[in-house]
Order: structure tokens, then C-alpha cells, then sequence
């Protein structure tokens, strides 16, 4: 009997094609991974995405928030190479990768209805890498896509572009080519109506330019938007009904008529501590009220508190009232110091009210740069910023952990903020590393570690461009459209607001953005009124806390931070320097301490803790690729003594023969009666030969000083 085979057929499948900025952007469904609740191949260039979306079919018992999971998973055979890890395989993600997957989260997650509580997982592995067409913006429209046409709860879809800035104009999502030299960098995701999620980098980019770049992204967004409405209008499934989150609205509204006064009496305060005693005295006043009526009460508290506390604190922002009796326009008191560690390279502590973020910064040779083994072009990375925000810093118990994505999220959002005002490689050839260390939370931790930061790189004499602050602004809307901003938000605004629009950069312009919101989205007003009022309170922090501080940077770099000279050979002298095996150079470490890093191009880094040590490997080195020059005086000591002739050393190991007839003005009958071994000479380079033999003249160099010497000219 033979086999039976049969062709698969996909009688779903579907192709979706439209032009985004000049490339192809298809979208398939129907074929790849069709036990997802949906699933999207996203193709745009030659980058390839496959995005699942997938939800339980039950609500996860026992929690009282959303269980979202966003994963953007780096293959490493999508750029053609073999992971570097032991085994070979991919490991953990990347700092890109947890970076992207939050892009994606945090668009999407307002979308979802606020009682869903069924797991989704987003997956988005990226199988093809062209680096003109960006894999995150592919995941993003996948994302956005595969929601949409699924049976999952969503008020989607969204659209995503990058757009760039070269040579002042405006590009829709650039090439690599384009990005290298582009002055900007932001992703803008959109809904038909409103901005979700704005994620930048720029080179001190004024407001007017970051906003027009905003808005050309939001209307070129809509084709995206256009495109997967029709797929789900063809192909789209029924969203699946799903058990609501349970809530007693009759208790609920009973506590807040019985107690009103004493809540808002709790919240008015600015000392976290202060509000969150208070408010546990609330709690039990709660329990005296109802328990015996609602004996499981105590299952709605958490949700009860943040409602409670939202409506009063919504209610305040409304009326221009802030929990802590502060203007919307003002900012909570300010301190900045340098100089808090003695033996640290740089050190800055920035505090705003009870947010406080202590940042260190540490230099070293550019060995020391990160080494990266991503998807990405990037090979290394030599400003590495790292924040920390332990358990201590908002008054719990808990042991401390490797850092979570929020951590990774916020050194990022740090480290892009100041990586425009870093000096280049040529100028400042260090490593550098900050760590920024949240020693006290209540708010605007990520933009204190901008502001703690720039103090730091400038108290370890980092040659900055411009100093760089960092300030968040909130959003409180009312029901008819209306809204009020505020700035420097503190950690109960932040968590009952709907919106965290942080802004780092200079006084001349925007150096990074990042905004978080937990509602549908913004309007272009918001968005300009969020860059207005985050520019003047940056230039405010700028002008009357950080300068007086330290007005520029130290004039030299750290004394325990290593000294660094840079130096220049030719290519072809590197294996003299290196020596066999490596005998050379390690020779010079071991005689001198100090650190050498030797690039292809001949460019040699020297670092010690002190001057002398790297002056040292600096002589020894330019000994071995010491090339006498024909014509030119040197002042050497005599080595060797011959008949017909003395050697004399121009550089260690590098010596040239005066034969006896150019010893003198006169007639020489032995060398001898004209030096001894160690004697110390004038002599001129006459001849190089073709074997590399070096011929000299002490009397042609006696001629041409005395000559130099009647010219008024100083021989050194």
C-alpha cells in the first residue's frame, strides 16, 4: 500500500501591500502560526517580523490589573550570524530588545479595556533584518495589526513611523544611510485621532521642529491605519465577551459619601509617608463602617484606594489644586551637589523633593566599551548609562535584584538624553560609564538621574557640550475635553494622572522624549502645550539649580580617573610593537603600569593613573617605530666604537654609523682620540641606504648649529 499524501491548503490567507516612505509594507495572515488567536508576517524592505497575539480563554484569578506580556525576540540568523554566547543559542534579550518590547507595550496597553484581566502575549520575532527598513516599526505594525484582525478585546488599531531630520529636513521613516547623520530620532504611534506614544532622540532639536515632526508622523500614520482597517472590515473576527472585573459600586460609593472629607484630608499633603499613614487610618475607618455589612470588603481595598484617590486627585488638578499645594507651573524644591564621593571619578546628587537620585561617573580606555552581539548595526557601545532604584529608595523590605525592564528602560531614557552632548572619540577618547542611584523615590526618578547626571560628567571634567536637564509633565482631562498640564509630577499624580511626557535637553533644544499615558491618546494641543512648558522648566532647573552648582566642566579629568595619551603609528609597525606572542607590548605594560589598546588603523591609547607612567609607554613605543629622517639632528649616545667609525643610538635599538671621516673638521687618525662609548653627540642623518643602514656626520651637524646659532635660531 502507498502513502497518501495531500497538499495543505490556506484558504485564509491573505496579502495586504501598500508604499510606506518609499518601500513595500505587506502584511500576511492565514498561513504561519494559525493556532494564535492571530497572527501577522510583517515584510517591509527585506526586514521580516512574525507577530502572534494570543489571550487565555479565562481571566487570571486574584489580580487586579491588565497581564500583559510584549516579548520582541532578536534571532540572531536574521542578520546572518551565529550567537556569540557558550551555547551558541540566544539567550536572555538584549537591552535593545527589552527596550523595543516596551515601545510596543506601551502604545497598545491603554487600548485594552480597563477590566480585562485575561493574559495576551504579543510575541514578535524578528526573522529578516534589512537596516534600512526598521524591525521595530515592522513589529509595531504587526502588532497593531494582528490585534485588530484577532477576537482579543482591543480599541485599536494604531500606526507607527520613525521619522528623522537630515540637513534640516524632515525624513519619513530614514534608511540606515539617512539615520547615520540624522539630527533626530522619533517614533510617533498613532490611533485615527490621537497621538499613544512618542519615544526620541535628537541633537538639542527645538520644539517647533520636534513638533512638526510629530505631526507628520500622525498623518502619515493613517495609511497604515487605512490599510488595517480594511483587514479587519474582510477578515477581522468577532471580539470574544470576557467575564468583567468585579467591583462593588454600591460600597464604593457608600465609602466615598461617608468619608470624603477625611480622604481629602489624607491626600493633602506632600510627605509620601505622611499620605500613606494617613490613608491605612482611613482603611480601618472603613472596616469600623462596613465590614460587618460587606464582610469581603477587604478584596476591593487596593481598587477602592485607587479610584478613590484618583477622583479626588483628578478633581484637585481640575481646579488647579495640587496634592502637595504646589502651582501646576512650579516644581518642588531643588538641590544639586558634586564632589559627594572622594574617590569616585565624578559624582552628582540631584534632589527634588523626595526624589533623590545619586549618579557616578567612571572613565576608562575605550577597550572598556561594550561589546554588543545583537541584531543591530551597532558593535559597541562607549557611554554606558545604568539605573538602579532599590527597594529602600520607596520604603520597602525587599531584597535587591538584577535590573527589571523598567530600570533598563529608564537608564536608556537617560542615556539618550545625554549621549548628544558627549564628546567624540577623537576629542575625549574614554569609556564612560554612569550609574545612576535612586536613593529616594517620589516621582521623576528617570528625569533627576538626567539632572544628577550631567553633574557628574561634569564633575569628572567630561568636556560636555551643554548641560542637560530633564523634566516630566502630567495630564489631567475632564470629561468635556478640557485639560490641564502640570509639571514635575510626583508619584501619586504620576499614578493617578494620565500622562508621564518626559523631556530632557538643553537650552538650545530637545535631546530625548518619552511618554507614557493611560488613556486613548493625545491631541496636538496637549503635545505643544507638553513641549512649551517642559521647555522653560528645563532652562528654570538649568539657570537656577545645576550651573551655580558647577557652571562648566572640571578643566581636567578626575585625579584617580586614568590619564589617556593618544598616539599614531604606521600600520605596518604594529606587529613591531606587538612583538611575538604578544612579548613586545606586554614588556612595556609591565615596565611602565600603564594600559595600551592598539586599533587597526595605527591609533595607539595609552591610560594610567598617572602622566608619568603613559609618558613612559609612550617613549618606549615611539622608540620602536622610531624612522630617523634624512637631513635632520639628533642628539645621540655612542654605543659602539669600530675603526672605522662610532655607532651612535638615535632611539633604543635604533643607532647609525659616523664614519671616521665625519667625526671632525680635520683629519682623524683613530676614533678614540675623538669619543668614548657613552659620550653624547650632535649628529645629521646624511644617507639611508637601501638595506636600511643609517649613515651619519657629527661635523656636518657641528656646521649647520653653528650656522642655526648665527641665524639667532635655539637648538634643541
Amino acid at each position: 500500500m502507498s502513502t497518501i499524501i495531500k497538499k495543505k491548503q490556506f484558504p485564509n490567507y491573505r496579502k495586504y501591500t501598500m508604499d510606506l516612505a518609499g518601500r513595500p509594507l505587506t502584511l500576511e495572515t492565514g498561513k504561519i502560526a494559525e493556532l494564535a488567536n492571530a497572527a501577522v508576517m510583517v515584510t517591509y524592505g527585506e526586514t521580516v517580523v512574525l507577530v502572534t497575539a494570543t489571550a487565555a480563554a479565562r481571566p487570571r484569578d486574584g489580580i487586579d490589573f491588565f497581564p500583559l506580556s510584549v516579548d520582541f525576540e532578536e534571532k540572531m540568523y536574521a542578520v546572518g550570524r551565529i550567537p556569540g554566547s557558550f551555547m551558541r543559542r540566544e539567550g536572555r534579550p538584549g537591552e535593545k530588545g527589552i527596550l523595543t518590547s516596551r515601545v510596543i507595550d506601551r502604545p497598545i496597553r491603554p487600548l485594552f479595556p480597563g477590566d480585562f484581566r485575561n493574559d495576551v502575549a504579543i510575541m514578535a520575532t524578528v526573522m529578516s533584518v534589512d537596516h534600512d527598513c526598521s524591525p521595530e516599526i515592522a513589529a509595531l505594525i504587526g502588532t497593531s495589526a494582528a490585534l485588530a484582525i484577532s477576537d482579543i478585546p482591543w480599541n485599536g488599531p494604531v500606526g507607527a513611523l520613525k521619522i528623522g531630520c537630515v540637513d534640516g529636513k524632515l525624513v519619513v521613516n530614514p534608511t540606515k544611510e539617512q539615520a547615520d547623520i540624522s539630527d533626530l530620532d522619533v517614533t510617533v504611534v498613532s490611533t485615527g485621532k490621537k497621538v499613544v506614544m512618542i519615544e526620541a532622540g535628537a541633537n538639542e532639536i527645538p520644539n517647533d521642529v520636534m513638533f512638526e515632526a510629530i505631526q507628520l508622523a500622525h498623518n502619515e500614520n493613517q495609511k497604515q491605519i487605512a490599510l488595517i482597517n480594511q483587514m479587519v472590515a474582510e477578515i477581522g473576527k468577532e471580539k470574544f465577551d470576557y467575564p468583567h472585573a468585579d467591583f462593588n459600586q454600591e460600597l464604593f460609593d457608600k465609602v466615598v459619601a461617608a468619608t470624603m472629607d477625611e480622604a481629602r484630608e489624607a491626600m493633602d499633603t506632600d510627605d509620601k509617608n505622611v499620605r500613606e499613614a494617613r490613608w491605612n487610618k482611613l482603611i480601618d475607618h472603613w472596616h469600623e463602617l462596613y465590614l460587618e455589612e460587606y464582610p469581603d470588603m477587604d478584596k476591593y481595598l487596593e481598587e477602592f484606594t485607587y479610584k478613590f484617590q484618583k477622583k479626588i486627585v483628578k478633581a484637585w488638578l481640575l481646579e488647579g489644586h495640587r496634592v502637595d499645594g504646589r502651582q501646576k507651573n512650579e516644581i518642588r524644591p531643588l538641590a544639586a551637589e558634586v564632589g559627594i564621593l572622594p574617590r569616585v571619578h565624578g559624582s552628582g546628587l540631584f534632589t527634588r523633593g523626595q526624589t533623590q537620585v545619586l549618579s557616578v561617573c567612571t572613565l576608562d580606555m575605550l577597550g572598556a566599551a561594550q561589546k554588543l552581539d545583537t541584531i543591530w548595526p551597532e558593535e559597541t557601545k562607549r557611554y554606558m548609562h545604568h539605573y538602579n532604584f532599590p527597594g529602600y529608595s520607596v520604603g520597602e523590605a525587599k531584597p535587591s535584584r538584577s535590573p527589571g525592564r523598567r530600570e533598563i528602560g529608564h537608564g536608556a531614557l537617560a542615556e539618550r538624553a545625554l549621549l548628544p552632548v558627549l564628546p567624540s572619540e577623537e576629542e575625549f577618547p574614554y569609556a564612560i560609564r554612569v550609574v545612576s542611584e535612586v536613593v529616594s523615590s517620589n516621582g521623576s526618578t528617570s528625569q533627576g538621574s538626567i539632572c544628577g547626571s550631567t553633574l557628574a560628567l561634569m564633575d569628572a571634567g567630561v568636556p560636555i557640550k551643554a548641560p542637560v536637564a530633564g523634566i516630566s509633565c502630567g495630564l489631567i482631562q475632564d470629561d468635556d475635553g478640557s485639560f490641564t498640564t502640570f509639571i514635575d509630577i510626583q508619584g501619586v499624580e504620576d499614578f493617578h494622572g494620565e500622562m508621564d511626557f518626559k523631556v530632557g535637553g538643553t537650552k538650545k533644544g530637545i535631546t530625548a522624549i518619552q511618554m507614557d499615558l493611560k488613556n486613548d491618546g493625545l491631541t496636538m494641543e496637549i503635545i505643544k502645550n507638553a513641549l512649551d512648558i517642559t521647555y522653560d522648566a528645563r532652562c528654570e532647573i538649568l539657570d537656577q539649580i545645576m550651573l551655580p552648582c558647577i557652571a562648566q566642566p572640571r578643566p581636567e579629568v578626575c585625579k584617580w580617573a586614568p590619564k589617556m595619551v593618544t598616539m599614531h603609528i604606521d600600520p605596518d609597525n604594529i606587529r613591531d610593537v606587538i612583538g611575538k606572542g604578544g612579548s613586545v607590548i606586554q614588556k612595556i605594560v609591565a615596565d611602565t603600569g600603564a594600559k595600551i589598546d592598539i586599533e587597526d588603523d595605527g591609533t595607539i591609547r595609552i591610560a594610567s593613573a598617572d602622566s608619568a607612567s603613559c609618558d613612559a609607554a609612550k617613549a618606549a613605543i615611539d622608540a620602536i617605530v622610531f624612522v630617523p629622517e634624512v637631513g635632520s639632528l639628533y642628539y645621540g649616545r655612542v654605543v659602539r666604537l669600530m675603526q672605522f667609525g662610532a655607532f651612535v643610538e638615535l632611539a633604543p635599538g635604533k643607532d647609525g654609523l659616523v664614519h671616521i671621516s665625519k667625526l671632525a673638521n680635520h683629519r682623524v687618525e683613530k676614533v678614540e682620540d675623538v669619543c668614548k662609548i657613552g659620550d653624547m653627540m650632535w649628529v645629521k642623518v646624511t644617507e639611508i641606504d637601501e638595506k636600511g643602514r643609517v649613515n651619519l656626520s657629527h661635523k656636518d651637524a657641528l656646521r649647520e648649529i653653528e650656522e642655526k646659532k648665527a641665524r639667532g635660531e635655539v637648538v634643541k
